[in-house]
């Protein structure tokens, strides 16, 4: 894979792991909307991001010719004829995270696929967001991702959020070999052409995932939304080694082999921070003065204003990311090409497991834009997310400790998260076991009337949302021996998470030693923007020293 500007990704690694000395300055980690300077200890391995791969020089471009010249199927042109149904389904703002500059590269993809259909004669086009139980997208959220033209011309009859709960809207294409149900929009299924416009912002994004999650009902996400799917995927950011995946695999190909889908697939790169607070992605120890100094202003500035205050701002500056690479086709080779682009971007080489990860967690999640980030979501960022950013084995050994820094307000948005209140309060208070969870409760939150109302009338996520939220981070909570919070403002929520509360980072290190019996060693892995441990060597373990080192407890 070649780069504009001589970018080779090996060299670019180089440089992103380093080891701190008794000298080292302070580390800046995220703890919610706020920063914190934290002081490691000498032999401190931090993982930083890769800079950024230069994005496409004309996007327009690049997408016209990846419809023009797809992988293994017909030219996108060569598929249509006047007359013809055609739906185009197109990922939500869950990602990227922030929110992308505009114009939104959904909207150049649907720019060029509207032109090219009516060229053709093709005026029965719907566009579908594909929300599947994520929330409903606000009217300024789908004018902003689509722009302002197609919005008009478009909204609300020909372009809408996807309905998972739509009477007589889903339809079942059949049931793989495994008895998973393929259901999804009947739009979607009835339509003569089915495309399908993408992000990937990591490996786990679109592939098969894109139609077949993006599309579906309660029966398809269920059959492999499960904690013991989760348990058998070694690695998340790894699709071929994700029973999850291997599901959405099974599940897409027998819709494409139902259906005439074409796929348009984008890579993006990592550049989340604008140029004047971009220090905050890099290594400390290349700092200018003036970004010392932006950093001191930040800290000053911040403790200053309210959590809501900071979240709104945060969710006004848009991320300056770009598109590094553009693919259409069949869905799988389509895929495999946009993978390379991704861990070209994000994997960094990483020598041997450490007794403790590190990670700061943000406000923002891919479940709480434009919304606060609630306690099951601080857990799935962390157990979920930053745990699994690796290939081949975690970067914590078996029974270690992960830390975290987060507020853990014991907030939820009503509008947004309503089935998390009672999930959190409720359920989370009787049993942490995601077994139990799945078995005794999750039906009666996916059938609750009034969830499923909010869900199709108002912006919420489904009912059973939260329940997936949980279960995603079950290998977290296998794998890890104790997690430890610095910075909450309560004790509830740790508590009743299963985490322990340090009042600063050296008393969460300190509680770290207790648990794995001797000094241990530390990787902080330097989020945000995205990176990937593409971890090498042999896999460890601690020996069990507590009982919350044994796994999930209820």
């Amino acid at each position: 894979m070649s780069y504009r500007n001589g970018y080779d990704p090996v060299k670019a690694a180089e440089g992103c792991v380093v080891t701190l000395d008794n000298d080292s300055p302070p580390r800046v980690l995220f703890c919610g909307e706020d920063l914190m300077e934290v002081k490691l200890p000498a032999g401190t391995r931090v993982v930083y991001a890769k800079p950024p791969i230069p994005g496409l020089p004309d996007v327009p471009a690049a997408v016209r010719y990846a419809i023009h010249h797809p992988e293994n199927m017909e030219p996108l042109p060569a598929l249509l004829k006047p007359g013809m149904k055609v739906t185009i389904a197109l990922d939500d703002i869950s990602l990227p995270l922030p929110m992308m500059k505009r114009p939104d590269i959904r909207q150049t993809m649907l720019e060029t696929l509207l032109e090219l259909l009516a060229s053709k004669g093709v005026d029965d086009v719907h566009i579908i967001i594909a929300t599947s139980f994520h929330r409903r997208l606000t009217l300024p959220e789908i004018r902003r991702l689509v722009g302002r033209k197609i919005f008009a011309a478009y909204y609300p009859d020909r372009l809408y959020n996807h309905d998972g709960e739509a009477p007589n809207g889903m339809v079942e294409i059949g049931r793989t070999a495994h008895d998973e149900p393929a259901r999804l929009s009947r739009r979607a299924a009835e339509s003569d052409l089915l495309i399908y416009a993408n992000i990937n912002l990591v490996p786990m994004d679109g592939g098969h995932k894109s139609v077949g999650v993006g599309l579906c009902d309660y029966p398809t996400l269920r059959a492999h939304h499960t904690p013991q799917a989760i348990l058998e995927s070694d690695s998340y950011m790894d699709p071929s080694r994700s029973a999850l995946a291997h599901s959405c695999n099974r599940i897409g190909r027998l819709i494409d082999q139902h259906l005439k889908v074409f796929h348009i697939e984008t890579a993006m790169n990592n550049r989340m921070f604008d140029p004047m607070t971009d220090f905050l992605g890099r290594n400390e120890d290349a700092y200018s003065s003036f970004d010392r100094f932006k950093m001191k202003a930040m800290k000053a500035a911040l403790p200053r204003f309210s959590y809501p205050t900071k979240r709104k701002t945060y969710f006004r500056i848009p991320a300056p990311y770009e598109v590094i690479g553009v693919h259409a086709g069949e869905t799988e080779a389509t895929h495999e090409k946009i993978l390379r682009y991704c861990f070209d971007q994000y994997a960094i080489p990483v020598q041997g497991q450490s007794d403790v990860l590190l990670a700061g967690v943000t406000y923002v999640s891919p479940y709480n834009v434009n919304s606060i980030m609630n306690p099951v979501l601080v857990q799935v960022m962390a157990l979920g997310y930053f745990f699994n950013f690796y290939r081949n084995m975690p970067v914590v050994k078996k029974n270690g400790v992960m830390i975290v820094t987060h507020p853990c307000y014991d907030e939820f948005d009503p509008v947004f998260h309503p089935s998390y209140i009672e999930f959190f309060n409720r359920i989370l208070t009787e049993t942490r076991d995601s077994r139990v969870m799945q078995q005794k409760y999750e039906e009666e939150f996916a059938r609750d009337p009034a969830y499923i109302q909010m869900y199709r009338q108002g912006h919420a996520y489904h009912g059973v949302h939260p329940f997936y939220m949980w279960y995603w981070g079950e290998n977290g909570r296998a794998h890890i021996g104790k997690v430890i919070v610095v910075g909450a403002n309560n004790q509830r929520v740790p508590s009743i998470l299963g985490w322990e509360a340090a009042e600063s980072m050296e008393q969460a290190l300190e509680m770290a030693e207790s648990h794995v019996g001797h000094k241990p060693s530390v990787t902080l892995m330097h989020f945000p923007p995205i990176l990937l441990a593409d971890m090498q060597g042999t896999r460890e373990t601690i020996p069990a020293r507590t009982p919350q080192a044994t796994g999930v407890t209820a």
